[in-house]
């Protein structure tokens, strides 16, 4: 992979930017941002309660689970190019109402006592494909927002405020309904209104200047595509994060056979989550110091390594806070794994093509996550949860081998790329 040289450095010392605590826009893109995912994945949480103990069926509830998955595969990679043309801030204004308007109508049909499967399906993929537009216009404009020298406690900061939104919507979601069906919606409908607010009181620009071209969304994806695929070091991670992935799935799978071969309960399987949210929140708050010491290629294969060394013991245990504590680090790794990801591919993706690389490489490390479950699910009826976690073990140590020995993994080093932007007005 070509690394470009870094900016020249000017005459006279360098001023030193104010802390990143201080920047007014970055922290309301944050909390904005914060408060938006956290309302989205209460509602993720109360669609299927709804559908399963109002509507009654469980076959409804994953037709629209589906619904809310669907446009991940079907809309994120012209997402990308929509958040490379258009403006990043209006997109997410956009994608703020129409999250608003599609919430709050669940929670006014609720009111009168109204349930209608077509209305439930289009609510999960407006919100669904209204999310990955938002996801990939915010990340975007993380560079143009902060200084430089601070786009790597951004993105950690984000990574931390992404798991905590996860640990916490599901109680959210679940006590929201229990208290009414209709208040996780209404909570969704007013958390997209608090981010449209703070959107609007953001007065940086999210992207830099663009030149007006005719539209080609094939061309323009292919060129996401084509772009990516020169970056050896961001084309190996993600074929490696790929694998991972798959693994991870079968592995939460085992981890539920586990938990009921014991004898434990649901209970038991919420307390190990909730630790391992615990520690993705720690490896997501700490990334950016791994991140600002640690070549890229180190920290890829040093946390490879924390895996490779942590699944098998899953085979061992059946006691609940051994299992806590082992995926508490695999969640701690995997935090700083993103942290890593997010600030190489940031830094050195061209502003102007941010959404589509983005969009491309989540497609292909996230793509085939659904065929971990699968084959989990086929592995763990042929030769139960031992067998199947020491085969997961097993095919992360090759992963592992195989970090070391390709050398644009090996030999990855930091990166500063000369597209990054100062950020518009005063350095903040």
């Amino acid at each position: 992979m070509s690394v470009a040289e870094g900016p020249a450095v000017g005459a006279g010392p360098r001023r030193q930017p104010p802390p990143l605590r201080r920047n007014r826009d970055f922290l309301l893109l944050w909390l904005g941002a914060g408060v938006s995912v956290l309302g989205d994945r209460a509602a993720t949480v109360a669609f299927p309660l709804l559908m399963i103990w109002y509507g009654g069926s469980a076959t409804e509830a994953g037709l629209v689970g589906f619904a809310g998955l669907l446009p991940m595969l079907l809309v994120q990679l012209p997402a990308g190019v929509v958040v490379d043309r258009l403006d990043r801030r209006k997109t997410m204004i956009v994608c703020d109402v129409a999250g608003l308007l599609a919430m709050l109508s669940v929670g006014v049909a609720l009111l009168n006592g109204r349930l209608w499967l077509p209305h439930m399906l289009a609510v999960a993929f407006v919100e669904g494909t209204a999310a990955i537009f938002y996801r990939l216009s915010e990340r975007a404009a993380v560079r143009n927002v902060v200084h430089p020298d601070h786009l790597a406690p951004a993105l950690s900061q984000n990574e931390a405020r992404a798991r905590a939104a996860g640990l916490l919507g599901q109680p959210l979601g679940s006590s929201l309904y229990g208290a009414a069906r209709w208040s996780p919606f209404v909570f969704a409908a007013a958390s997209h209104l608090l981010a449209l607010v703070s959107l609007l009181c953001i007065r940086k620009k999210f992207q830099t200047e663009r030149r007006e071209e005719p539209w080609r969304l094939r061309a323009e994806m292919a060129e996401g595509f084509a772009w990516l695929l020169r970056q050896r070091f961001l084309r190996a991670a993600i074929s490696l994060v790929a694998v991972t992935n798959v693994l991870f799935q079968a592995l939460s799978l085992a981890l539920v056979l586990i938990v009921k071969e014991s004898g434990g309960s649901p209970a038991s399987i919420g307390f190990i989550g909730l630790v391992s949210g615990a520690g993705g929140i720690i490896g997501a708050l700490t990334g950016s110091q791994f991140v600002q010491r640690m070549n890229p290629g180190t920290v890829m294969i040093s946390i490879f390594a924390v895996w490779s060394a942590l699944m098998p013991v899953v085979a061992l245990t059946s006691n609940v806070y051994v299992l806590a504590a082992l995926f508490a680090g695999t969640s701690f790794a995997g935090a700083v794994l993103n942290v890593m990801a997010g600030v190489y591919q940031v830094q050195i993706t061209p502003d102007e093509m941010q959404g589509r690389v983005g969009s491309v490489a989540g497609l292909l490390s996230s793509g085939a996550s659904s065929l971990g479950a699968l084959g989990g699910g086929f592995a763990l009826s042929a030769v139960g949860s031992t067998g199947t976690v020491l085969a997961v073990g097993a095919v992360m140590a090759a992963t592992l081998v195989t970090a070391v020995l390709v050398p644009s993994v090996r030999r990855a080093k930091r990166t500063e790329s000369p597209h990054r932007p100062e950020p518009p007005g005063s350095r903040a």
